[in-house]
């Protein structure tokens, strides 16, 4: 009868030290992906703001007049010489417009929030690329105080705002329920030395 007992206890330890087990491989393997998620996160999110920083620093270069025809929150439409010197195009005047898509434009990831930011450069060379993640992007307009302004003439910072999550989101491992605290918020101010 001590022998049965023995196989019992000695089967229920080692029940829970497996369960104990496999609990900590699923915390492992949450950690590393929710931990690749972040890197992939900051990535993206720094891919996009050296792309807008780019292009935005060029506003008005080598224009006359009031460089910025369009400033809304979610849209933006300049003239800028978009080429660098010695490249093919160098000495023509761009038409560049930058907006924000809605999330049904956005294939591929299984996040349905994810939104695709367009770059279209003369009317015709649209860069809607993948969405990286965008979920939301916002521009807004300074005058030379700082302060908010929606007068085209008297625009001297853009600041650009985007929020981006992961493609797909990380599930608690307690609960299985996706986990929404992960995601990157970016904001850049400009100064267009040109307008």
């Amino acid at each position: 009868m001590n022998f049965i007992m023995d196989i019992m206890g000695s089967s229920l330890i080692a029940g829970i030290l497996f369960l104990l087990i496999l609990k900590l491989n699923l915390y492992s393997s949450n950690a590393n992906f929710y931990s690749d998620n972040e890197l992939r996160l900051q990535q993206n999110v720094k891919t996009l703001a050296e792309i807008m920083n780019h292009d935005l620093r060029k506003i008005g270069y080598k224009y006359d007049g009031t460089a910025i025809v369009t400033a809304e929150p979610e849209r933006i439409q300049f003239f800028a010489e978009m080429n660098a010197p010695g490249t093919y195009g160098h000495g023509t005047m761009d038409f560049v417009e930058y907006y924000l898509g809605d999330s049904t434009e956005a294939s591929g990831t299984a996040n349905k929030r994810d939104k695709v930011l367009y770059r279209i450069i003369n009317h015709t060379d649209t860069l809607g690329g993948p969405t990286l993640g965008l979920v939301d992007f916002r521009f807004s307009y300074l005058n030379a105080s700082g302060i908010a302004t929606s007068f085209l003439d008297s625009i001297k910072y853009v600041k650009a705002e985007f929020w981006v999550e992961p493609y797909e989101h990380v599930s608690n491992y307690l609960t299985n329920q996706p986990d929404s605290s992960q995601f990157t918020y970016w904001e850049l101010t400009i100064n267009p030395r040109n307008i």
